[in-house]
């Protein structure tokens, strides 16, 4: 009997020793799992940072460019050079130049002497011949745009960036150099608005491994090459990504997410200090970890207990089976307290537990009265159940004590009479059950459902329960609000009925998720619809989830679904889709938008063998408007300028902002040049009458080039700089006029007003 004690009390704690690793095992893959969900949502967060970054660069890059360009093209004209200085620098330097960040614009000659400059009609005397990005152009010959590397300001003395475009003279040898420069500050403010927590920032390089910026850590590392070290190699090699790397600068371990930015031979990073990215993983796994332990420790305290109390349960019944083999050995091994009293109330039996309530055990308490065993004020309280007990009539009630620490105990007691066969009560059963433990649970499920009704009415999303049936049970009030239905009004009803679901593409009724949920006993991928309240009639952009509710074995009982609202959330992304390809100040098309239709526009014109028109125009006096008026005016006349735009053409034709008071028009479409002409009627007649502008009537002109398809240029590309070309010559030659262009060898001709017109007014 010993040896078989033993061996199953090894058994149990190599048991218990097993569940504490099975517990640590699922501890520690929780962890685990935690930790790469916080990386993983780190690594999505830098990458979408990283590419929302660039893009905004990218933009800002390519419109200075664009400027750059544009100076380049100017400057490379000898006609230029021939103008007055004011009205040479009014066609050089446009407002398309004031861009957020950048500094003054400088063309240098072939010797590096400044030769003009955007910020002042006497240009400033410096030659900047040893700058990099000027030896790059007349020394290696360097085409296209080219970043200098950061160098502090010869007039500020703020870090700057040199971006720079080279001109030429007409038989293709070196003339001189256009540069920029964009403030390194610019950088950090745009950065500004991002916090990646400790140890973490932005940063950009040059391609070859220059440092531009490093947000927050100032300008102390700006200009250092870093080629050559790990995660630039890295970068260079890759072009995009993520990886984690420890930095040449300071040793710190992060979370790199880099692309280039544009077109242009920049790198952007967002870099994201492990350590911070971790940090709260790290504090939620020593409080698991510490769970577990203590989960594990209580295990296998647990194991060693039973084992104990085992033993000892085996020794006692050893000993009460030597002494009874019957009645006596069950009664002692159940929980209740059960004794038999006579008539009289004098104890014939007490099992163990009734012993030690009475404080007699091991002692027998047979033949003592009652009122022996208990205290005068609980003997007081129970002797009238007592009497209606030997009188015949089954007592059964609830009754709270307390026990030897003060706590309450709570009992069920039974007092049942024990008649003869003549009916004559002879005693009485008495069985006391302690259900405090069952109290306690009773209070903690209470507690827990009322925590889980408070959640459900407190949280954010809709949420609709129901039966294995497809019966709606329960809405919370989001719910309530999204559906229309009062949760008292839905019980009872399919959830098809309640929850209303509509595809948001054609408007068909959609199934709702809790029936595939209930049908597949699985959770489902998330649905996207439009839910439609039942009362008004409003409309909800919604993300439907639904997941089953299954019992201990296993068995579907019913399912919950989740309701998101979507609806702010879809509204802001077709806003932002629509900034996307608008001018933010005139809701015209941007220029992205409008070379998107111009490839169209061209591929049907060859496919129908027409013609389609570019024009470039420019405001005539916009800049004495803003200096006299100022620039909110300014805006206030692109905003009317742009309403009378679109009222001369047709609907077929669009009109977009490119920049500064400059427009471009598609006209596609066209049988030759006569129509584009009617529509620079109107463009010039809706010019004639004045602009209301802070209450004072204000005339501008306009000035315009037109090129055509396919006569002009096969390209986008090339229609635009032929009609820009011929706007600049209709400026030069008087304003209020449109110029078309000719070619290459010949002058734009003034097709308006008319020639003849013209001649005559001269």
């Amino acid at each position: 009997m010993f040896s078989f004690r033993q061996f199953f009390s090894h058994r149990l704690i190599w048991l218990a020793l097993l569940v504490a690793l099975g517990i640590g095992a699922l501890f520690a893959r929780t962890i685990w799992t935690i930790r790469n969900d916080e990386w993983t949502y780190a690594e999505q967060t830098s990458t979408n940072l990283a590419r929302t970054l660039e893009q905004g660069l990218a933009w800002s890059l390519d419109s200075f460019d664009k400027s750059l360009e544009g100076v380049a093209r100017e400057v490379a004209q000898p006609e230029v050079w021939a103008l007055p200085p004011d009205l040479r620098s009014r066609v050089v330097f446009d407002n398309s130049l004031r861009a957020r960040g950048a500094g003054d614009v400088l063309v240098l000659d072939a010797q590096g002497n400044v030769i003009l400059d955007s910020g002042s009609l006497t240009p400033r005397r410096a030659n900047l011949g040893d700058r990099d990005y000027f030896l790059a152009f007349r020394d290696q010959g360097q085409r296209g745009l080219f970043v200098g590397k950061p160098v502090p300001s010869r007039v500020t003395g703020l870090n700057i960036l040199p971006i720079s475009r080279a001109y030429y003279h007409a038989d293709g040898s070196f003339a001189g150099v256009v540069v920029g420069a964009l403030r390194l500050s610019y950088f950090n403010e745009l950065f500004g608005s991002v916090n990646l927590g400790p140890s973490s920032g932005i940063n950009m390089f040059r391609q070859d491994g220059v440092v531009i910026s490093r947000f927050p850590y100032g300008d102390a590392d700006v200009g250092k090459n870093l080629a050559g070290t790990p995660n630039m190699v890295r970068m260079q090699q890759e072009g995009s990504g993520s990886f984690v790397g420890v930095a040449a600068l300071d040793g710190v371990e992060r979370l790199y997410s880099f692309r280039p930015v544009g077109n242009y031979p920049l790198i952007l990073n967002v870099a994201q200090s492990t350590e911070t990215i971790l940090a709260k993983w790290r504090s939620s796994a020593w409080v698991l970890g510490g769970f577990a332990a203590l989960l594990m420790l209580g295990c296998l305290g647990l194991a060693l207990l039973f084992v104990r109390e085992l033993v000892l349960r085996q020794q006692v019944s050893v000993r009460l089976a030597e002494a009874e083999h019957d009645l006596r050995t069950t009664l002692d091994n159940v929980p209740s307290m059960i004794a038999y009293w006579d008539s009289s109330m004098h104890n014939r039996f007490a099992n163990r537990a009734a012993l030690e309530e009475f404080g007699a055990y091991p002692v027998p308490v047979r033949g003592r009265h009652i009122s022996e065993l208990l205290s005068p004020t609980r003997y007081a309280a129970s002797k009238p159940y007592y009497d209606y007990a030997l009188a015949g009539a089954p007592q059964r009630f609830e009754r709270t004590d307390e026990d030897p620490q003060g706590q309450p105990r709570h009992s069920i007691v039974s007092y049942l009479p024990d008649a003869d066969a003549h009916g004559v009560v002879t005693g009485l059963f008495v069985q006391v059950t302690d259900i405090t433990e069952r109290k306690r649970m009773e209070n903690e499920l209470f507690d827990e459902k009322e925590r889980v009704r408070l959640t459900l009415q407190a949280i954010g999303d809709a949420v609709v329960c129901s039966d294995a049936k497809g019966m709606v049970t329960y809405l919370n009030p989001v719910a309530e609000r999204l559906t229309g239905w009062q949760a008292f009004d839905a019980a009872g009803h399919t959830v098809d009925e309640v929850v209303s679901l509509r595809s948001p593409d054609n408007d068909e009724p959609l199934a709702t998720t809790l029936r595939a949920a209930i049908q597949r006993g699985v959770a489902t991928y998330p649905v996207r619809g439009v839910l439609l309240h039942r009362t008004n009639g409003r409309r909800f952009q919604v993300e439907e989830t639904a997941s089953p509710i299954t019992d201990r074995h296993g068995t579907v009982t019913g399912a919950v679904a989740v309701l998101r609202d979507v609806t702010e959330a879809v509204a802001m992304a077709e806003r932002m889709s629509h900034l996307a390809q608008y001018d933010a100040l005139t809701d015209l098309p941007n220029r992205v938008l409008l070379q998107d239709r111009a490839q169209l526009a061209m591929a049907q014109a060859r496919r129908d063998g027409k013609s389609l028109a570019v024009m470039y125009l420019d405001l005539d006096g916009f800049k004495e408007v803003n200096d006299r008026l100022g620039h909110d005016v300014g805006d206030v006349l692109l905003v009317q300028f742009a309403q009378r735009l679109q009222a001369a053409v047709r609907a077929s034709d669009t009109v977009c902002r490119q920049g500064g008071d400059e427009f471009v028009v598609l006209l596609p479409g066209l049988d030759g040049l006569e129509p584009a002409c009617l529509v620079a009627r109107k463009i010039l007649a809706a010019c004639d009458a004045a602009f209301d502008l802070a209450g004072q009537p204000v005339r501008v002109g306009v000035s315009g080039g037109i090129a055509l398809f396919p006569q002009h240029g096969s390209t986008f590309d090339e229609l635009s700089r032929h009609a820009d070309g011929a706007m600049y010559a209709a400026k030069r030659g008087g304003r209020m006029r449109f110029m078309l262009y000719q070619g290459p060898d010949a002058d734009p001709e003034v097709v308006l007003p008319e020639p003849a017109l013209v001649a005559t007014a001269q």
